[in-house]
């Protein structure tokens, strides 16, 4: 950086400690594997390294290594297993033997996922013109976290782990995020000489630290412009608090970019999620996976999208469900619809409320406006399915697809008995059951003659009057 005189002018690698077990969480699931706004822990500090310019990731891992490399699928990461967990030194000096060359390690933890890209600049830029760098915070309630005491020129005089801290030490509210540029391979000479004489009988990090300050090394303090950054996840409840800065910190990034949305606290919208401008998000909206909206979609209250894909200018009513869809320009759908898998609506396209969609394509300006079920189906442009209209797809033993062509006005509770094809232009009388394939231009009607009883609706009331008296 400009004005900064380099000292320290390594390389970036990443050294991520997550072999914890995460012992209050009451899991099987290994700590780093919770998901947090849509991705487990682990993936938002891999994120972070990543963006910050890390040349080389490695990610310590112990308790469920196996688990936690076959969930994070990462062709950048070098994976080093931690056999017994003795502590953060211990963890760090791990990675020794890793090394090919000098380097400046950024040491984060995985389960403190909040660490931005950022901070991680900061931190980077202060390693450099000294030893090395660590990230503090200032907490009002700094509960466990060990506390960081500064030399009279800023530098770290000492840290110190609250097991072992005393009470003069404990009022101390700057606290040591756990997040470090060090350099390497300087740092594992105080890691090697690390003794496991505290309170836990473990190789403390931090304790390198110290004697590497003890030793004359600069290690400048970067201090965290939010403390939430610090935020580690020790149980369910740091789970909760750490996914809500997640889902707070996206609402926020897509208001910046010209959306709108309604009440930023009772939305989800998850990491990878995309949203175009002038598009207006209502209350209780929910967006995950890698689901997209095109501009000026407008999603109403209780919609639920996973791997959705909306064009532009797409209205989605109340309690609508999409899950790995794809929605055309000017669409409309719900309220409480229901779109699976595979379904497909071209531009102008309309289903209502209680209509299901599956593995079907509708055409451009299809209209199934309520009470339908169309699964693997095509329907041409411009048809009209009624109410009540089902495509029975399944016959007990496998599916079958059912062809509509376009401008067909299909009655209402019409079913088609798969495989069966209509042909452009044609229309189908309500209450009939297709079994047979409809010519172009045609009308099917499948259902008895109608009879008239006379007199019989008559004779039955003055029966039931006359059982009253």
């Amino acid at each position: 950086e400009k004005g900064v005189q380099v000292t320290n002018p390594l390389p970036l690698s990443a050294v991520i400690l997550a072999a914890g077990k995460g012992t209050r969480l009451r899991s099987t699931l290994p700590k780093v594997l919770h998901s947090v706004a849509g991705k487990p822990m682990l993936e938002w500090v891999l994120q972070a390294a990543r963006v910050a310019g890390c040349e080389h990731i490695y990610v310590v891992v112990g308790h469920g290594a196996e688990q936690v490399q076959d969930e994070i699928s990462a062709d950048d990461v070098t994976w080093v297993l931690q056999l017994e967990q003795l502590g953060t030194g211990h963890a760090l000096l791990q990675v020794k033997d890793h090394l090919k060359s000098a380097t400046t390690l950024l040491v984060l933890s995985g389960d403190v996922p909040l660490v931005t890209p950022e901070t991680l600049d900061r931190l980077a830029v202060a390693a450099r013109s000294n030893w090395g760098s660590m990230v503090i915070a200032e907490m009002e309630e700094p509960g466990s976290l060990g506390r960081v005491v500064a030399s009279q020129n800023g530098n770290l005089e000492r840290i110190v782990e609250v097991a072992d801290a005393t009470a003069e030490e404990l009022e101390n509210p700057w606290i040591n995020a756990g997040i470090y540029a060090l350099p390497a391979p300087g740092i594992f000479d105080f890691l090697c000489d690390l003794k496991p004489d505290n309170a836990k009988q473990e190789l403390y990090l931090t304790d390198a630290l110290t004697a590497a300050a003890d030793d004359g090394k600069s290690l400048a303090m970067v201090a965290l412009e939010e403390a939430e950054e610090a935020f580690g996840v020790n149980d369910r409840l740091d789970l909760a608090r750490v996914h809500g800065v997640l889902l707070r910190r996206k609402a926020e990034s897509l208001m910046k970019e010209g959306v709108s949305i309604l009440d930023p606290s009772h939305v989800v919208i998850e990491a990878d999620v995309e949203v175009g401008r002038d598009s207006v998000l209502h209350p209780g909206v929910s967006l995950t996976g890698r689901t997209r909206l095109g501009e000026g979609c407008i999603v109403h209250q209780g919609a639920w999208l996973r791997d959705a894909r909306l064009g532009d200018g797409v209205l989605v009513q109340p309690y609508s469900v999409l899950e790995e869809v794809e929605v055309g320009d000017a669409c409309q759908i719900g309220p409480f619809a229901r779109m699976r898998p595979g379904a497909v609506m071209k531009e102008r396209a309309k289903i209502g409320n209680f209509v299901e969609v599956k593995n079907s394509e509708l055409g451009a300006g299809v209209k199934a406006n309520h009470l339908a079920y169309v699964g693997d189906a095509t329907v041409g442009e411009n048809s009209n399915l009624g109410a009540g209209t089902i495509t029975c797809n399944y016959d007990g033993l496998g599916k079958h697809p059912t062809e509509i062509g376009k401008d067909v006005f299909v009655g209402s509770d019409t079913m088609f008995v798969a495989p069966v094809r209509v042909g452009d232009g044609a229309m189908t009388a309500a209450g009939s059951v297709i079994t047979k394939d409809v010519p172009a231009g045609a009308l099917a009607i499948e259902r008895s003659e109608q009879k008239n009883i006379e007199g019989y609706g008559q004779r039955k009331l003055e029966r039931r009057k006359a059982r009253k008296k």
